[in-house]
């Protein structure tokens, strides 16, 4: 896997740690081992990253004892052509293969579907653009070839690509909308978090607009500006309404189902065919049940 670098004056084995499924601890070792090069060189631990620097993780060698095994599952598939596919993930399925758990992801669900995925992502993350959480349902973006994934990469780092979450927020909002503008950065006590931080952490805004208030929750949309590590989660939580049944970012006890969060729509033009495209897709059946459980 190819990352480049956004930022600057971090140690390579902090940034990495940050930015995949794998320990600071699993990283120096792999960083002694030579299977972590930056700019095609051996670097140490230490080494402090640089603007466009290229860093390659030599993931066939880690971890070339496991095999990604593709699996029997049902993909709701919105959209699909030659090029791309646009998936409706239910909530608990994880996008694709990480530090202890290599099985029953989406990515062994394409695979066993279609051998035509793009492989930029590396061998545990063919055709996967963009991610969303494991708890998060709704709309994602999975390129078929290489060009394709290329040009969508391109299009969501330059904020091209619009996508909007339909969020259920404990408490009653008051204000109609706001604009959340806060930088996100790893938890310094806890590594499994993301959180509001001036340290190490990137610009990210989410737009909150309300569709409906109830006795103790507010409905949202959110359109996010940036694409940050649970942004919405962190935002909401920043601000005193975290989403419901989050069971990372707030404090009540949460289900199985994990935080009432949907990524409703997506607008993007066609990687190929330069085509306007625009999809949306409707509330998990659980979702939709709550809402009409709390109405008035």
């Amino acid at each position: 896997m190819i990352i480049i670098s956004e930022e600057e004056g971090i140690r390579i084995d902090k940034y990495l740690s940050d930015h995949t499924d794998y320990s600071r601890e699993f990283i120096q070792k792999l960083i002694d081992q030579a299977l972590i090069l930056v700019n095609e060189k051996k670097v140490k631990a230490s080494y402090k990253i640089a603007l466009q620097d290229k860093i390659l993780i030599k993931e066939d060698e880690i971890k070339n004892d496991i095999d990604i095994i593709p699996t029997k599952m049902p993909l709701d598939i919105v959209y699909e052509d030659q090029y791309i596919m646009v998936i409706n993930k239910p909530s608990g399925l994880v996008v694709h293969p990480g530090s202890g758990n290599h099985q029953n992801t989406l990515v062994n669900g394409l695979m066993y579907y279609t051998k035509n995925l793009s492989d930029l992502g590396g061998d545990f993350r063919p055709g996967i653009v963009h991610r969303i959480d494991k708890d998060t349902s709704g709309l994602i973006l999975i390129a078929k070839t290489n060009k394709a994934h290329e040009i969508l990469a391109d299009d969501f780092k330059n904020k091209r690509i619009k996508r909007e979450y339909l969020a259920l927020l404990n408490g009653v909002f008051k204000s109609n909308s706001a604009t959340i503008d806060a930088p996100i950065g790893r938890d310094i006590n806890n590594r499994e978090k993301m959180t509001v931080t001036d340290i190490n952490s990137k610009h990210a805004v989410t737009n909150l607009k309300v569709l409906k208030r109830y006795a103790k929750y507010t409905l949202v949309s959110c359109i996010l500006e940036t694409g940050r590590t649970h942004q919405i989660r962190v935002h909401m939580a920043y601000i005193g309404y975290p989403i419901h049944n989050d069971p990372v970012y707030s404090k009540d006890k949460a289900t199985e189902f994990g935080q009432f969060l949907h990524s409703y729509k997506m607008q993007f033009i066609h990687p190929i065919t330069k085509k306007e495209m625009a999809f949306e897709c409707p509330l998990p059946q659980y979702f939709s049940d709550f809402l009409k459980e709390i109405e008035d």
